[in-house]
């Protein structure tokens, strides 16, 4: 009798442990950010680290054939770090919101990461760099550029990520667009922005290529979005089907 009691006891704690177990979540393995908000005006510069170097992405990338290409302009000096540019910390490293959001789709798409650069230096200071934005729009300048891509052939479709600054393109894209020709190619924009979205960035990338296939359906994230936009860029680029 004792020890059947015993066996009802032992097999009554295994299915305890049991359901317990089945309760628990898994835990998230997205990596720990921080943020820091930007200030109200629609120029957005970022704070960013990282080389200009492609950097490719073999064992998603398969085909080989998918470029991400973002601009972001570090802001280094004068910042609030409360209330300054905004600026996401992952592991330690500081990254613009472009930049954050051009791994991201490297880590669902596979492909190769390359940073759009100018031979000029911007303002490291916030509201200088604001200043210079516009007064770049007003001049319709072409920023020369310090990067390039090498082997342009090898692709065939194109992310482009960039800063929404005063409701247009940053300078440094009409420079890069009129640089390189994608006719035959798929262009995917992508931006971050202070509210204003794509503006009309997108109708202005087809106007200056009118060769390539440039898709609407681009991905706009609010720079407050950020921080919590792994699962719509996974969820945006799953559904591109490339």
């Amino acid at each position: 009798m004792k020890r059947f009691a015993a066996t009802i006891l032992s097999v009554t704690m295994i299915f305890s442990l049991a359901a317990c177990s089945s309760n628990q979540e898994p835990e998230s393995t997205a990596p720990p950010i921080s943020v820091q908000t930007e200030p109200s005006s629609e120029v957005a510069p970022e704070a960013e680290s990282g080389s200009s170097e492609a950097v490719s992405s073999e064992e998603n990338n398969a085909s080989g054939n998918i470029l991400i290409a973002y601009f972001s302009v570090p802001e280094t000096d004068g910042v609030d770090t409360v209330a300054g540019a905004s600026r996401v910390v992952v592991d330690g490293e500081v990254l613009g919101n472009n930049q954050y959001i051009a791994q991201l789709i490297q880590q669902q798409s596979g492909g190769d990461l390359f940073r759009i650069e100018t031979e000029q230096e911007y303002p490291g200071s916030h509201d200088p760099l604001l200043d210079f934005a516009y007064n770049e729009k007003a001049d319709n300048a072409r920023p020369a550029l310090s990067s390039q891509i090498e082997n342009l052939d090898k692709y065939d479709v194109i992310f482009l990520g960039y800063p929404n600054w005063n409701s247009d393109l940053p300078m440094p894209l009409y420079s890069f667009l009129e640089e390189y020709d994608f006719s035959g190619k798929t262009i995917i924009p992508f931006t971050t922005h202070g509210g204003s979205g794509f503006s009309r960035t997108i109708r202005t990338i087809a106007e200056m290529q009118p060769g390539a296939t440039v898709i609407e359906d681009g991905l706009s994230i609010s720079r407050n979005s950020v921080p919590d936009a792994q699962r719509d860029v996974e969820e945006w680029v799953a559904g591109l089907s490339l």
